[in-house]
């Protein structure tokens, strides 16, 4: 490295939050920033944040995002000296850094050497062996032929995992649970691993039951120094994709961290590597604190989950790559860091946990965070507390062509227990409507016995299904609490001035009595009548739940905070209103979790019958992959029909009933919007 490395100019070669992020230390360095964009991201949060911004093509990410042409000639035209890659796209192309070279601009990243090392993952795992770090049983050969792969598989001993050779983020990856299912995991990881990564090749790894993801944080120079930022612990996944990541990994010893550390710290210089690079590796838990650790695989990129580390030492990693990739040495050596009080970091994602996690699409009518009403106060306004990186804002419209990832709320604590209950205060205050998001499952996880114990594994989200999507069973304080916040609702459509933003709790002409039913959502015929008196705007509601009577009443507080008392006992919560069609639903929200309430007036309760749909439609905006019957064919309930893609991941359909699906109105390869009718279907009478 020499002063030929210095650079005024930084382009960033993503999109959202990550690339918000890294323009935001950018900006504080003194740097001008640049940035990119597609068609579809013409009106971004990146786009309106950067000081300049280059249109590199229409939607498709592989016509822009992933055009390794369309970038360095956005990079020459703006004048930029370097590129930061972000996380994905081209982040770990050996050939994007070998471009970048060429032209004389700096990569924000190692060189195409040390990627190619570690993006073929067979090779990765001999280079791993010379190295003196332990691997996972498997096969990692070239050869793929299938029925060789199910020979392999049958030899390791299922479970086994299928993943994509140049793979990552939980793409082009299966657990297999025996060898009947083996060719069509096998056929599903080849079709992903081909769409995402242009590489059909797979390896397949022992499958451990009770593995902890254990992932440690590295950083080298050209100087040849190197160090490890401690760990992170990522077990709580859904398909193999992160969820909740916290740092440091709770029950390490001493002796583990760092034993795992200087293992990472072999394997990044193992293959001459320079900057950030994350090595990953499976702790089986099933023994305890003293549990086996073994080698997994390297992103050689910032990771996703990297703020948790920041907010643990104190450091700016993106800091310390830009430095790095000026040609400075590491600024700090191994016994100068050290670990300050715990992190949590929670994935918000436009999806649906109650439709397994389908990915969702719109514009956010609102997305906001508020603090001070979650009762965290302004002083945790501080990023030192509490830290939101989004790339996103209210009136953004969220495409079904990137990833479904909108934030990370990222809290630090003194200890464990006090970061986990930031973070569930954190998750409270956030507000997002106009697109279904994945925010109550996250606190539902952040409250979980489980979670609060430690007891972590890979599969946690699995193992804790039924718990973390049992039907919710809700208490007469919580169908009083929406009772009275609805009866505010309908007070304050009557004036002028509305209550709602008054502090003193004046009601003005509101109703003597109010019959209000209330169920949810999920459940629409089985709804609880709230009947609500008064005698005067001046006292509390009279509240009537079947046999029940309280006295109740209601307090806005600041932001969307409000005070309820029912009979004499006050507890704080947020509430707010949101309209789905004619639907109004009540969200109330407070550290313990979430309710989300329908209600109408008493007379407009519809109680139909809710008979089997005969036709199937797109539950989001993607492509038709595959169609697994044929017209005419009969079907039983709960039979895959059709595999759709979307946001890189494929969704599989089902049969709604025993019947017969009669004809398709779409092709494999046809791209269909959210609510288009892809198949008619008769179900048995």
């Amino acid at each position: 490295m020499t002063a030929a490395n210095r650079f005024d100019t930084l382009l960033v070669a993503n999109r959202g939050e990550i690339a918000c992020r890294v323009m935001r230390t950018a900006r504080r360095m003194g740097l001008r920033t640049v940035t990119v964009y597609s068609d579809a991201d013409a009106n971004a949060r990146h786009v309106r944040e950067a000081d300049e911004a280059v249109r590199i093509g229409p939607a498709a990410a592989r016509d822009s995002y992933l055009n390794v042409e369309a970038v360095v000639e956005a990079a020459q035209r703006s004048g930029a000296g370097a590129i930061h890659p972000g996380y994905g796209f081209l982040s770990e192309n050996g050939a994007f850094v070998e471009a970048l070279d060429a032209a004389g601009i700096v990569f924000v990243g190692p060189p195409a050497a040390a990627i190619a090392a570690m993006g073929d993952k067979s090779a990765a795992k001999a280079r791993m062996a010379n190295a003196g770090v332990p691997l996972v049983p498997g096969y990692h050969g070239h050869d793929q032929d299938d029925a060789l792969l199910r020979r392999e598989a049958d030899k390791i001993g299922y479970p086994v995992l299928l993943k994509a050779r140049a793979g990552g983020g939980g793409k082009g990856m299966r657990v297999v649970e025996s060898g009947a299912n083996f060719q069509a995991a096998l056929d599903g990881c080849r079709r992903e691993s081909q769409t995402a990564f242009n590489d059909a090749r797979m390896l397949i790894e022992k499958y451990l039951t009770q593995p902890r993801h254990v992932e440690v944080q590295v950083f080298c120079d050209a100087h040849g120094n190197g160090v490890y930022l401690f760990e992170r612990d990522c077990s709580v996944q859904r398909r193999h994709q992160k969820v909740l990541e916290e740092a440091p990994a709770p029950g390490m010893t001493a002796e583990l961290r760092r034993e795992m550390g200087e293992a990472a710290v072999r394997a990044a210089q193992e293959i001459g590597y320079v900057g950030a690079g994350t090595v990953e590796f499976l702790l089986d838990s099933s023994q305890g604190q003293n549990g086996a650790f073994f080698f997994m695989e390297m992103n050689t990129r910032l990771q996703v989950e990297h703020p948790v580390t920041e907010m643990i030492t104190g450091q700016d990693l993106v800091e310390w790559q830009l430095r790095v990739a000026m040609g400075d040495a590491l600024p700090l050596k191994q016994d100068e860091l050290t670990i300050t009080g715990h992190s949590f970091e929670a994935r918000l994602y436009a999806e649906d946990p109650e439709q397994d996690f389908l990915p969702a699409t719109g514009t956010l009518t609102r997305f906001a965070m508020d603090l001070e009403g979650a009762g965290l106060g302004s002083s945790q306004k501080d990023p030192a507390k509490v830290r939101l990186d989004s790339g996103v804002e209210s009136g953004d419209a969220v495409s079904m062509h990137y990833d479904p990832m909108l934030a990370k709320l990222i809290v630090h604590g003194d200890d464990r227990d006090q970061a986990l209950s930031t973070l569930n205060r954190a998750l409270a205050a956030l507000d997002v409507q106009g697109v279904t998001t994945n925010r109550a499952f996250l606190q539902r996880l952040a409250t979980h016995p489980a979670l609060k114990a430690a007891e972590l594994d890979t599969r946690f989200i699995e193992r804790h299904h039924a718990s973390l999507f049992a039907p919710t069973q809700y208490s007469i304080d919580e169908y009083a609490s929406a009772a009275l916040i609805a009866l505010d609702q309908l007070g304050r459509e009557r004036e002028s001035d509305s209550p709602w933003d008054r502090h003193d709790g004046f009601r003005l002409n509101a109703p003597h009595s109010i019959r209000i039913a209330l169920c949810d959502r999920q459940d629409e015929a089985s709804a609880v009548v709230v009947e609500g008196t008064r005698e005067s705007d001046a006292d509390p509601w009279c509240l009537t739940i079947g046999s029940e009577t309280l006295t109740a009443s209601l307090q806005p507080l600041e932001g969307d905070a409000v005070a309820i008392t029912l009979d004499g006992h006050r507890r704080r919560l947020q509430a707010r209103l949101v309209g789905e069609g004619e639907r109004h639903i009540i969200v109330m929200v407070a550290p313990t979790g979430e309710s989300r309430l329908l209600w109408r007036r008493i007379d407009a309760i519809d109680h139909g019958h809710h008979e089997v749909e005969s036709t199937l439609t797109a539950p989001m905006h993607g492509t038709v992959v595959a169609l697994l019957v044929e017209a005419g064919q009969k079907v039983e309930k709960g039979m895959p029909l059709v595999v759709m893609e979307a946001m890189k991941m494929e969704h599989t359909l089902t049969a709604p009933a025993d019947g017969q699906v009669e004809r398709f109105h779409f092709a494999a390869g046809d791209t269909v919007g959210q609510g288009d009718v892809l198949l008619e279907f008769t179900p048995d009478e």
